[in-house]
């Protein structure tokens, strides 16, 4: 594990504390938070930097499958399996994500157990899920193994474990240093990266792993003036000029398909 802090010394109340008071894509909502708009607002832009994910998650082929998603935020992912059909479960260890999920599944008109819960201590039965997902949450625990343990221990035998955790060798880690900006959520009480060999080494009790890693640049929403223009303007699409063979292996993120 590489980390950008000592994961070590961090608290779990901290860790609470600052997802608390940070709400994954905030700056691009027009609408009040907690309102219906707010949650369209987050779900398009979602969709709209994250395009690769609905190509590679076939949401509806969990139709009566029991789901969990561990890091579930405001439900903008769990809310596509309810919709396909998925009996879903959702846990988080911010009291204000679980609130806001609860009110965006009510717009939604689907149902789901919601709990504020810590994902590398869950309080499910073994064996309870046919499929875990946990899309950019491993990365911001203190005890990552532990959390990939519980995923292990939680799904059923056969069952299919989804993650996402960022590249260490990716192309916005160098975009990052090149023009001096800030990864979202750089200042969280931890944040890691890893290489594909280490995620790989740390999933060793699943029976089959299959790793693509994804998210290449779109234009950027959440940054303006000179630097953002040339990024959307001149880096975006000369990169995406390039055949994804190529780049495939800097994709800043690393999709991992586990199966138990």
């Amino acid at each position: 594990m590489t980390a950008s802090k000592e994961s070590n010394v961090v608290t779990l109340e901290a860790i609470r504390q600052y997802w608390n008071e940070h709400i994954h894509d905030l700056k691009i909502a027009r609408h009040t938070v907690g309102t219906q708009g707010f949650f369209k607002d987050l779900e398009q832009y979602r969709f709209e930097k994250l395009d690769y994910l609905p190509k590679i998650v076939d949401f509806s082929r969990y139709k009566g499958k029991n789901i969990l998603e561990i890091g579930c935020g405001v439900g903008i992912d769990l809310i596509r399996f309810a919709r396909m059909g998925a009996r879903v479960s959702g846990v988080d260890i911010a009291e204000r994500s679980i609130e806001l999920a609860k009110k965006n599944f009510a717009f939604n008109g689907v149902d789901g157990d919601l709990r504020v819960m810590n994902g590398e201590e869950l309080s499910f039965d073994d064996n309870s899920f046919d499929a875990v997902y946990a899309h950019g949450v491993i990365q911001y625990t203190a005890k990552d193994e532990k959390m990939i343990d519980e995923i292990f221990r939680v799904l059923k035998p056969g069952g299919e474990a989804i993650i996402m955790v960022y590249n260490r060798y990716s192309w916005l880690n160098v975009m990052s240093k090149l023009f001096k900006t800030e990864l979202e959520h750089e200042d969280a009480p931890v944040l890691n990266k890893y290489s594909i060999w280490q995620i790989q080494k740390m999933l060793y009790k699943f029976s089959e792993v299959r790793i693509i890693p994804e998210r290449f640049p779109v234009k950027t929403r959440l940054h303006n003036g000179l630097k953002a223009n040339v990024f959307n303007d001149v880096f975006v699409p000369l990169f995406n000029v390039i055949p994804r063979s190529i780049v495939r292996p800097v994709g800043w993120h690393i999709m991992v398909f586990a199966y138990k």
